[in-house]
């Protein structure tokens, strides 16, 4: 198969298996789920959204998060790790947002970026899944897929999203990206792939993933 052929085969399975796709981190605005993306950063999805609640209930606004300190924040957070990292970085952007955009979450990559603790898979999260803006953030197992299916070198995450963006059309990103992270998950973990459950990879993957499923 060409990539064009292994990517269109992509679509049509994964919009079989996952006509719905509902994001993974519990929220209800644009600053709800930057903070939860934020801390899904080295951590679960699922340990996320068991933290917070307690967090948001505290603080669901940047003008309630200010009020509370930054040591306040980590031991709420502890359980996501990184937390001395992490408090300061939820503590520093929600003064930002207030002082530089009006307390509303700005709706660019560049604004987005240049907030404290934000790189460009947070950034990406936010602009397709808070303000529906076409991205295409790559987790590790976006990473390891498209590797896996011969779609991108797996050099780097940055290739892996370039290439991304070059085969599959741009109206379907936002929904793509969880469609696969959610494969990945239950379908094609990073160590012991099993044959008859990760079925694309057994039809599309590279030689290198072929060997390496059981």
């Amino acid at each position: 198969m060409t990539k064009k052929e292994k990517a269109k085969y992509v679509i049509d399975e994964l919009e079989k298996c996952y006509p719905e796709t509902p994001v993974p981190l519990d929220h209800w605005d644009a600053y709800t789920l930057l903070i939860a993306v934020l801390l899904s950063a080295q951590c679960t999805d699922e340990r996320v959204n068991k933290i917070t609640p307690a967090l948001f209930k505290r603080a669901s606004r940047p003008q309630d998060m200010i009020k509370l300190s930054v040591e306040e924040i980590r031991d709420i957070i502890k359980p996501c790790g990184l937390s001395p990292r992490k408090s300061q970085a939820i503590y520093d952007l929600s003064h930002l947002i207030i002082d530089k955009h009006n307390g509303e979450v700005p709706q660019t990559f560049e604004e987005l970026e240049a907030l404290p603790g934000v790189g460009h898979k947070t950034a990406s999260v936010v602009m397709s899944q808070a303000f529906g803006v076409p991205a295409f953030p790559v987790d590790t197992h976006i990473h390891r897929l498209m590797t896996r299916w011969g779609l991108t070198s797996g050099k780097n995450v940055e290739e892996t999203e370039r290439d991304a963006k070059k085969l599959f059309p741009r109206e379907l990103w936002n929904k793509l990206h969880l469609q696969i992270i959610f494969y990945g998950r239950s379908h094609s973990p990073a160590r012991s792939p099993k044959r008859e459950i990760d079925y694309i990879t057994a039809t599309i993957g590279t030689k290198k993933a072929l060997e390496e499923l059981k």
